[in-house]
């Protein structure tokens, strides 16, 4: 069959008037589309190599004594420094945070949240929910008009979008229960690159040349991120930040209460009063993160710690894996019509759970043992046909008896002594909501919109919520995020994680079962080309070469709608213990992530 090409109109992964097509009946014909990918701040265009499954032929970085893997070369040095000077996986995590927001301000932050998932040298686990809260004047129909209809842009843009921040207070309990360094000396690193400033790569030179506009519309009067003419930033060009580097410095010799009280504080809360915000100085000291039970589950011989609620990324990726794990996709083989036949099905009906059942485990029951349960996720299958695509419009959520009623950045640091940590932190989209908290120089984030603004009606990736994730006050958001550590035989054996909103889970369920059932490195395994599918809009995004003609030939017979991407997908970080005990950082070639170790 012939097969044309077409590029989609909208800039987002998945379009909401794709959606409103899709239910209105209108079918797609039966051709391979053409559509922009979720990372676009560069409006580069990103392509797998004609004939391999790579995306490049990156080779991972070796070390024994310590690896950081982040989105950064700077952040990523800024960690390394850390471990070299006696500091644990903790201390370099807390570090690479905050020299994050400073070098990687399209999603490293202050103004956001995250979660960590971390493994001692003793095999002891723990989680640390640090997600972003609705402030307390929140209320469910608060991005809704008259006629109930969300108003366009209010969840994603401006000062109303914002939740209240988490990172700091994450970053101060995980150093108080685990680190090992001086607070000050963890983020000295951030502070002299605020003061000293960095050199931009041309991706962050590209990334807030392309925003300019939006941050004048936003911000108006400041000159924040921008040069003090109309020329645009350069390749190689020196970004100080001196309003951030005082943050930072407050935050250093105060702890806590340097952000969430005292001048920080004030500068966030006049910022959202000028512009119409809701944060007020009670929603920043009543922000707590909260250590939760992780969440723990095997795939075949391996051990899988992720992260629970408030993330879905968890429970998603262990019903993912316990879905196909009855099936031989070793002997399938990557991405053959079969294997990518069996994972998108798995990828319709969690997402389809994701929608109904996942929200803030503070305020709604999420029956996580009952979704990751091997019988009812057997009973998911039942409606499988191999002959023929299942449509997603006659796909919900799965019955469960007694149960009632996307900007984003990952790291993974693996110290000398085994000890490691997975943190993805973000603030959505990418710069967040576009406000900077006059005199303070962060971005806020623009979580809000992940919550479930309207039952049905879809966030900026295109995921659809449900009242399990509506908006109450005190509340968190749901999140794709998905940090997660495998072990082989009781020891470490990958950390993983990546960006990538709605697309998160999926290209980490792809990265673990590259290494475990396609005997790929951690680098080739990064490097592999991915896909996508998330229950609605009915449809499967493709990194170009992810299929072969023939794959894409066979799918197309039973009914599957294909779009290659005109980007990519991922921007994984990961680690992996290799047999001789050495460590292999694992960093994603698609943009300027980074593996140092030593």
């Amino acid at each position: 069959m012939k097969q044309t090409l077409r590029l989609a109109s909208s800039s987002l992964l998945f379009g909401f008037s794709f959606l409103l097509s899709c239910r209105s009946g209108q079918q797609p014909s039966q051709t391979v589309r053409e559509t922009a990918g979720f990372y676009q701040y560069d409006n580069e265009k990103l392509t797998g190599r004609r004939g391999s499954k790579f995306f490049s032929d990156r080779k991972g970085v070796i070390g024994r004594n310590g690896m950081v893997a982040s989105a950064h070369p700077e952040a990523s040095r800024v960690g390394l420094e850390i471990l070299k000077a006696g500091g644990n996986a903790v201390d370099a995590a807390v570090a690479v945070q905050f020299a994050l927001a400073v070098v990687y301000p399209a999603a490293g932050n202050i103004g956001g949240g995250g979660f960590m998932v971390y493994r001692d040298k003793s095999s002891a686990v723990y989680t640390l929910d640090y997600r972003e809260k609705a402030p307390e004047k929140a209320h469910k129909d608060m991005y809704l008009d008259s006629l109930a209809n969300p108003i366009p842009s209010l969840s994603t843009t401006g000062h109303l979008a914002s939740g209240v921040p988490g990172s700091v207070d994450g970053m101060v309990e995980a150093h108080k229960r685990f680190g090992r360094l001086p607070w000050a000396q963890v983020i000295q690193p951030a502070v002299t690159l605020a003061e000293k400033g960095v050199v931009l790569t041309e991706r962050e030179a590209l990334g807030l040349n392309r925003v300019r506009k939006a941050l004048q519309d936003v911000n108006p009067g400041k000159s924040y991120f921008m040069k003090p003419d109309t020329a645009s930033w350069k390749t190689g060009e020196l970004l100080v930040q001196p309003d951030l580097a005082a943050t930072l410095r407050r935050i250093q010799t105060l702890g806590r209460a340097g952000f969430y009280e005292g001048e920080t504080a004030r500068l966030l809360v006049t910022e959202m009063q000028k512009g119409g915000g809701i944060i007020t100085e009670n929603d920043l000291k009543n922000y707590h993160s909260s250590w939760r039970e992780p969440l723990i589950g095997d795939y075949k011989n391996y051990r899988i710690i992720t992260m629970p609620p408030t993330s879905s990324g968890g429970v998603a990726l262990l019903q993912l894996l316990r879905l196909v794990e009855p099936y031989p996709l070793k002997r399938w083989g990557w991405n053959s019509d079969s294997t990518v036949q069996v994972m998108i099905e798995a990828e319709r009906r969690v997402y389809a759970d994701r929608a109904k059942f996942l929200g803030d485990p503070d305020f709604v029951k999420v029956p996580v043992a009952q979704l990751t349960d091997r019988q009812y996720l057997n009973e998911r299958w039942k409606d499988f046909n191999w002959a023929k695509a299942t449509d997603s419009q006659a796909i919900k959520g799965g019955m469960l008896p007694g149960y009632e009623s996307l900007e984003t950045t990952h790291f993974s640091v693996v110290d000398k002594e085994g000890n490691a940590v997975s943190i993805t932190t973000t603030l959505n989209g990418g710069y967040g909501s576009r406000v900077v908290v006059g005199g303070a120089g962060f971005f806020m984030n623009n979580e809000m919109d992940d919550f479930s603004i309207k039952p049905g009606v879809p966030n900026m990736f295109g995921l659809i919520g449900n009242q399990a994730n509506a908006i109450a006050p005190g509340k968190r958001m749901l999140s794709s995020m998905t940090p997660t550590i495998v072990e082989k035989d009781g020891k470490l054996f990958f950390v993983v994680g990546t960006p990538g909103g709605s697309t998160i889970i999926t290209s980490v369920y792809q990265t673990i079962l590259n290494v475990l059932e396609h005997g790929m490195t951690m680098q080739e395994s990064v490097n592999a080309l991915k896909f996508h599918h998330q229950w609605l809009p009915d449809k499967t995004t493709f990194e170009t070469g992810a299929f072969s003609d023939e794959t894409t030939q066979k799918l197309q017979n039973r009914g599957y709608i294909l779009e290659r991407l005109t980007n990519s997908l991922g921007r994984m970080d990961c680690i992996m213990v290799r047999p001789d005990g050495t460590l292999e950082g694992a960093s994603d070639p698609r943009a300027d992530n980074t593996s140092v170790g030593y």
